[in-house]
C-alpha cells in the first residue's frame, strides 16, 4: 500500500513537532551511535534561513522530515576533507539530518525527502553536497548513494567518530563509466583511506557472504 503523505518546507513555529519527533527516533534506535542529533539551536539556525528543511505529513501529522544547512564557517568544514577550494567553500550545502517515525518506516520517506530537497536547492547559490555518514549504516549509505552522492574521505569527525565523507558535485555529475575498480572490506579503514588519497571514489556497496564491501573506482 502507497503511503499518501504530503511534503512542504517546515518553518521556525514547526520546531516543537520537529524535536518532540526526533526525541520518538532517538527512543527506539539500535545504534544510537550512527545518529548525531541536532540541538534546538541547531535546529533554528537552519529554519532561519540557512538551509532548509521538509517534512512528510500524514493527516497533519509530522511523520518524517530532513535538512539540508548551510555551514557557513565551519571549523571541520567538510569541504575540505573532499578537496573544495577554500574560495569555494560558500557553495557547500550539507545534507545534513533525516528522520522518520518508527509507525512509518519502509515507505521510502527519507530518500523521497532527499530528492526534493536535492530539486529545490538553490543551485545558483550552492554548487556542492556533502555529508558524513557512520560505516556499517547500511541504510544511509544506500540512501546517500540513491541521491548520487559517493564516498570521497574516510576521517574521524565529530571528536573520536570515524565517518564516511559523502559528496556530489551538481554542475558536473560523477562519470557513469570508469577504468578501474577495487572491492574492499567496509571494515578495513586503512586500505579505504589509502584509496581515497590516490584519487579514488566510494561508488557502491554490496554484501559478500555476511560480510559489507565497497566498491571503489578510478
Amino acid at each position: 500500500m502507497t503511503l499518501q503523505a504530503s511534503l512542504s518546507l517546515l518553518t521556525e513555529d514547526q520546531l516543537p513537532k520537529v524535536l518532540a519527533l526526533q526525541e520518538r527516533i532517538i527512543a527506539v534506535l539500535e545504534q544510537p551511535e550512527f545518529l548525531q542529533p541536532l540541538t534546538d539551536e541547531e535546529f533554528e539556525y537552519i529554519l532561519r534561513g540557512n538551509g532548509m528543511m521538509v517534512g512528510a505529513f500524514v493527516d497533519d501529522r509530522l511523520v518524517a522530515f530532513r535538512a539540508m544547512l548551510d555551514p557557513g564557517e565551519d571549523d571541520e568544514h567538510l569541504g575540505i576533507d573532499v578537496g573544495v577550494l577554500q574560495n569555494e567553500l560558500s557553495s557547500v550545502l550539507y545534507s545534513e539530518i533525516s528522520g522518520v517515525d518508527p509507525d512509518y518506516r519502509g515507505h521510502g520517506l527519507q530518500t523521497t525527502l532527499g530528492k526534493w530537497l536535492m530539486e529545490h536547492v538553490e543551485r545558483d547559490r550552492y554548487r556542492y553536497i556533502c555529508t558524513t555518514v557512520a560505516p556499517f549504516n547500511i541504510p544511509s549509505l544506500k540512501d546517500k548513494f540513491s541521491l548520487g552522492l559517493r564516498i570521497k574521505g574516510l576521517n574521524v569527525k565529530y571528536g573520536n567518530k570515524l565517518r564516511y565523507i559523502l559528496f556530489m558535485d551538481l554542475q558536473k555529475p560523477f562519470p557513469k563509466t570508469t577504468s578501474q575498480q577495487k572491492s574492499v572490506l567496509m571494515g578495513n579503514t586503512e586500505q579505504q583511506q589509502k584509496l581515497l588519497k590516490e584519487g579514488w571514489i566510494g561508488e557502491f556497496i554490496e554484501k559478500k557472504e555476511s560480510h559489507w564491501y565497497v566498491l571503489y573506482v578510478k
